[in-house]
């Protein structure tokens, strides 16, 4: 499994792209979306679905645009099922960036658990607290979290945005993140990677 790392859009947010056998998932892609196709074009790589780890405008920008383009399907957590198609709820209106939206809703919902996507198979985690419906996404033989805006290296996500809840979101990541093994990999929405270790031990927020 090789993992592939894009800063994307205005607020250059971490996209993923997960790659096995020349397929791939893709994790959160913000904006830009020609620069993925790109990748894919030139690594003879097919992308098989898109996942979200929360609907915020700099995690969705390029969905509609892969999605239509490669006729793939878009999986994310149901409690913000109407933000991908509402301004207003993912924040693009607030920031006053113009509409940043998909033309339709998410065509399947997570929840937590194991899943498989065609030969993918990760856990998920339901981290709310950034935002209610965030997940993140565990691969368990690699050592590998993929964790939105909930967890950054030194840092953890915002809760001062509508919905936003501080107290449920350092349950989240004590509860959910804090249980997996130190060496796991953090893969952040934003910023360098870190581990489950480095943030017990360091992370002045916990």
């Amino acid at each position: 499994m090789n993992i592939y790392s894009f800063s994307l859009g205005l607020l250059g947010t971490n996209c993923y792209v997960i790659e096995q056998n020349q397929k791939a998932l893709v994790v959160d892609p913000g904006g830009e979306a020609e620069k993925l196709i790109q990748f894919f074009s030139e690594n003879d790589v097919q992308p098989i679905a898109i996942l979200l780890t929360h609907a915020h405008f700099d995690h969705i920008g390029g969905v509609e645009e892969l999605r239509s383009h490669y006729s793939i399907d878009v999986y994310m957590h149901e409690s913000e099922s109407e933000w991908l198609t509402n301004p207003q709820l993912n924040g693009s209106q607030r920031f006053q960036l113009g509409e940043i939206k998909a033309e339709r809703e998410a065509d399947h919902f997570l929840t937590e658990g194991m899943t498989a996507i065609d030969q993918f198979e990760f856990k998920v985690l339901h981290t709310p607290g950034h935002s209610p419906g965030s997940i993140s996404f565990l691969f368990e033989s690699e050592h590998v979290l993929i964790a939105g805006d909930t967890l950054f290296q030194m840092g953890i996500g915002r809760t001062d945005l509508p919905f936003g809840e501080h107290q449920t979101l350092i349950q989240s990541i004590q509860v959910k993140i804090f249980s997996l093994l130190d060496e796991t990999i953090v893969l952040p929405g934003h910023g360098p990677k870190t581990t489950v270790g480095e943030e017990k031990e360091q992370n002045p927020f916990l």
